[in-house]
């Protein structure tokens, strides 16, 4: 999850019901130096609180694959809708309203991906 979503009680209430919470407490610099980026992991915490071991979690090498991993499935979509088709609001009211534009939006981006990879 994205650092908005980032709370003590967030992660405690992820651990209640066994699920590894990989939330962002805060932004992180983009283009880390080499340095940073093969650092080794940090000592693990002993008896760490839910949010130590989430943090430790983060630390890792592991966890930052795993964290990564949300930049390759539905953050470039969104990010394309919003910069390449230029969606940054939705321009009716209503539920069924919002529904049908979204369902345009989405449909046009997925005809956009399918010519793109037609393409030799």
């Amino acid at each position: 999850a994205d650092s908005g979503y980032f709370s003590q009680a967030n992660v405690e209430a992820c651990a209640e019901t066994e699920i590894t919470p990989l939330i962002a407490p805060g932004r992180e610099r983009h283009n880390r130096s080499w340095k940073d980026r093969f650092a080794a992991a940090p000592p693990e915490p002993d008896d760490p609180t839910p949010v130590q071991a989430m943090q430790y979690r983060l630390a890792t090498p592991e966890g930052r694959k795993l964290y990564a991993l949300r930049k390759q499935t539905p953050e470039p979509v969104f990010g394309i809708i919003k910069s390449v088709m230029g969606f940054r609001q939705f321009h009716l009211r209503g539920l069924q309203q919002v529904k049908g534009e979204w369902s345009l939006v989405t449909m046009a981006g997925n005809m956009k991906r399918m010519f793109a990879l037609s393409q030799p």
